[in-house]
């Protein structure tokens, strides 16, 4: 059986436009965390390995990455 991706937006989205959506549920069974924009549900769809998208929440969580 192929897993689907479940895919949510952030409840912190402010609806500003810039949002993505992530599927979480493949962390565990593929190893994956899939990233899309939010604004093109069909479009191209990111693969990110999940203990890197897990360094990078934390590091979002924790205020490490600065500001652009």
């Amino acid at each position: 059986m192929i897993e689907t991706p479940r895919w949510f937006t952030s409840s912190y989205s402010d609806n500003g436009g810039a949002c993505v959506s992530v599927a979480t549920n493949l962390a565990d069974t593929l190893g994956v965390v899939p990233v899309r924009d939010s604004k093109i549900p069909g479009g191209p769809v990111l693969d990110f390995p999940a203990d890197a998208f897990s360094v990078f929440v934390e590091s979002v969580k924790a205020d490490q990455l600065g500001t652009v």
